[in-house]
């Protein structure tokens, strides 16, 4: 089964409408939670009157910060912690204040917009330089200023090198703050009955999340069932510990009755984490090949109002992977962490990752164009070759499992016909009616199969490992209890095909669960790429050991020794006697059978295994875009777009293309379309999709999608990862594109997202 293009188990109910999302689960008694948001970017709060919101019929209550003052802090910095609601002071448009429970949703926001609040405004800082500035006052009171984390990544100082290298440049370029806008908005349905709550939420990691809502409440586990059942979409903004996962669950035990919320999309859009946000000033020495010899990197992060746990330190993945796929001697890499009145970031597809990626693959070609050369033969002399394998970069510790970086390259450039290209640009150069055509490349490695624990734990994760748990049933039948929890990747159906490979039994005898505390075993999380890399190595490893187990009790029906029995289709048999078999229904059956088992054998055919990843996986590819531009409006249009890409094993072709063409549609976005933005007090600019471009599939191109599978040596599977090698790849490919259309006008860079507007500016400036 493994490498079989299967349909996924998963589309059949969500094709239909018969999926089960937070909203469409309900209990007997069910109120409704809302918010109300802070109008103010920076301000006091010197009172609120919620007397007519209280008075409205179908209004429970309104609670502000005070009400919940005996709850322990939500999950944070630690020296940084936060309640659940604005206390004093409000530090971004958007920020929570507080909260009203009605009987039905419209009268809870009916009763929101009857609350007022009173605030005195205080200097707004909006921007990072607004934020540093001399004069600027702090903004998150724990802190004395406004940065506030500071990090030299490497202990290198390549000033020497970068005065030694033949040739020098410097560049600063620009990731933009991205919103995630899963198709479905966060979600939390809280039932406390008893002696501890239900909890059904949009969630990444449903036990992290159920082990973070026991300690608030005082709980042992055991009293708090967290439940992610269908989840439309995450993109890491659902794997932040928003208030209202703590909100419902209280106001539900005050109340006795379940609590339900769901955002808004304007909601989603200033009060869920935002992603990307960072400024690189990049210096790299490099010589007349253009081989880079040493690199310089100062990161700038804008982590919003108030600094998330994984926001607030997420330049450090970037500065891992500085070094892209190319042999980097020396880099030097630090970042700061600023605090602005903006809505907070954290994670967003790739975290980190694609930021170091858009970083390296600019630089690049920065340098080829500094130089006269071709991007892709700059690439060629500075790519790590298959024979430096496992390649151990500058930082201590991350090492790149087994890859062919220029096998990648080659194909890419094949299947472009990249000479063709060059030849067709020039032709439209020399036509002033034709639009001009671009080609970009970005050959890339990104970070994914998140563990091993000692790395993994600095996030706030139990460990890296994750959990499966693999249960024969009597009928011959399988169900696999797995602890990540997918909101889209197809772990039903990729898991359920590695089991069916171990165990010898149809795919369609197999049921994946997961996302219930209360059913799966404890279980980290899905995050990181890590579904095949982690989770399914751990499902690999209990079906194993079912497997044997099974072999060992068909020996002993078959009278034979458990070294001469054999797997066929349907069950075992004794090597070389095709008259002596037995069904593996059979077997299952023999199993819960004690009296006719083997001395000392256990009852059933049953396993739990805890995957431990000795090192991280590094997926890795070469894109290629090809872009035309409207001499006249500066419109970008996508003519090709080609990946290439290497995730290791491929358990499912067909999951394999959907989860790079999503990831490719979100670099796609960011590069051309995508873009939070605030005024100068802090007011967002794009707090709806009437306002943030969203593309739709009329406006990405096709994709035309290749594999090769080099296997990771650091898992048996040998996978690495894919979810999110696409957002990792594109945005640099497209940008790249955009650049050498222009290039004949000396143009060097294009900021993200490439609007006509801007695309036109930069024509007529360099003209």
């Amino acid at each position: 089964m493994i490498g079989s293009a299967v349909p996924r188990k998963e589309d059949a109910a969500l094709l239909t409408g018969r999926g089960t999302f937070v909203d469409d689960i309900h209990r007997p008694g069910l109120l409704h939670m809302v918010y109300v948001h802070s109008t103010e970017a920076h301000a006091l709060i010197s009172g609120i009157d919620a007397e007519e919101a209280r008075s409205l019929p179908g209004v429970l209550g309104v609670w502000t910060a005070r009400d919940f003052a005996g709850l322990p802090p939500r999950p944070s910095v630690p020296g940084l912690e936060r309640g659940y609601l604005a206390g004093d002071k409000v530090h971004y448009v958007g920020e929570p204040v507080a909260v009203v429970v009605a009987a039905d949703r419209y009268t809870a926001a009916d009763a929101a917009r009857a609350v007022r609040v009173a605030y005195e405004p205080l200097p707004v800082m909006a921007t990072v330089a607004d934020a540093l500035a001399p004069d600027a006052v702090p903004i998150f009171a724990p802190l004395p200023g406004n940065l506030a984390l500071e990090q030299q990544v490497t202990p290198d100082d390549v000033t020497a090198d970068l005065e030694a290298a033949p040739n020098r440049l410097r560049a600063r370029l620009v990731n933009q703050r991205c919103a995630g806008t899963p198709i479905e908005p966060y979600g939390v349905l809280a039932d406390w009955t008893g002696a501890g709550p239900t909890v059904w939420a949009t969630v990444q990691a449903p036990h992290r999340v159920r082990a973070e809502i026991a300690e608030r409440f005082g709980l042992a586990r055991h009293l708090v069932r967290v439940i992610a059942p269908d989840v439309g979409g995450a993109f890491g903004v659902k794997s932040s510990f928003m208030p209202e996962l703590f909100l419902a669950p209280e106001l539900s035990r005050r109340l006795g009755r379940p609590i339900k919320y769901v955002e808004t999309r304007g909601e989603h859009m200033v009060h869920t984490y935002h992603g990307r946000d960072q400024v690189q000033d990049v210096e790299v020495g490099f010589d007349a090949e253009g081989r880079v010899l040493a690199l310089d990197v100062t990161i700038t992060v804008n982590v919003g109002g108030v600094p998330d746990p994984v926001g607030i330190g997420l330049a450090t993945l970037t500065s891992y992977m500085l070094g892209g796929c190319y042999r980097i001697p020396k880099i030097a890499a630090r970042f700061r962490s600023v605090v602005t009145n903006t809505t907070p970031t954290a994670s967003y597809r790739g975290a980190g990752r694609p930021e170091a990626s858009f970083l390296i693959e600019r630089v690049v070609d920065l340098v080829a164009r500094e130089l006269g050369k071709d991007p892709a033969d700059v690439r060629k002399v500075n790519l790590i070759q298959p024979d430096e394998m496992p390649y151990q970069t500058p930082f201590e510790g991350i090492v790149y499992d087994e890859a062919d970086y220029p096998a990648a390259l080659d194909l890419l450039l094949g299947e472009l016909d990249y000479a063709g290209l060059r030849a067709e640009q020039a032709r439209r150069l020399a036509d002033p009616a034709a639009p001009l055509l671009g080609v970009g490349l970005s050959t890339f490695v990104e970070m994914g199969g998140f563990g091993p624990t000692p790395l993994f734990e600095q996030f706030g994760y139990l460990g890296g490992w994750e959990s499966a748990n693999v249960r024969l049933q009597p009928d011959g039948s399988v169900i696999v209890l797995v602890g990540t929890a997918p909101h889209g990747q197809g772990h039903q159906t990729a898991l359920a095909q590695i089991a069916a490979d171990q165990l010898n039994v149809p795919f369609e005898a197999i049921s994946v669960l997961y996302g219930d505390t209360a059913v799966v075993q404890e279980g980290t999380g899905t995050m990181g790429s890590r579904g095949m890399p982690v989770a399914g190595n751990a499902v690999r490893q209990a079906a194993a050991e079912v497997a044997a187990k099974a072999r060992t009790i068909a020996a002993h029906m078959l009278e034979a020794d458990a070294d001469d029995v054999v797997p066929i289709g349907d069950g075992f048999q004794v090597n070389g006697a095709p008259e002596a078999t037995v069904t593996l229904a059979a077997v299952a059956e023999r199993a819960f059978k004690p009296h006719l088992l083997p001395e000392g054998t256990v009852l059933g055919l049953e396993n739990t295994a805890y995957f431990e990843p000795k090192n991280l996986s590094y997926p890795s590819g070469a894109h290629g875009c090809v872009v035309e531009i409207d001499r006249d409006t500066g419109r970008v249009s996508i003519l090709r777009y080609v990946c290439v890409d290497d995730c290791g094993t491929v358990i499912n072709p067909l999951t394999a293309r959907g989860q790079i063409h999503g990831g490719v549609a979100q670099g796609i976005a960011q590069a051309l379309y995508e873009k939070v933005t605030f005024d100068g007090d802090g007011r967002p600019l794009a707090a709806s999709l009437e306002d943030y471009m969203v593309p739709g599939p009329l406006d990405l191109p096709p994709y035309e999608t290749h594999h090769i599978e080099t296997k990771s040596s650091f898992n048996p599977l040998g996978a690495k990862g894919l979810g999110e090698a696409g957002a990792t790849a594109a945005p640099q490919a497209v940008v790249n594109a955009v650049v050498d259309a222009l290039a004949h006008l000396g143009v060097r860079d294009v900021e993200m997202p490439c609007t006509p507007e801007r695309v036109w500016k930069v024509m007529h400036d360099a003209s």
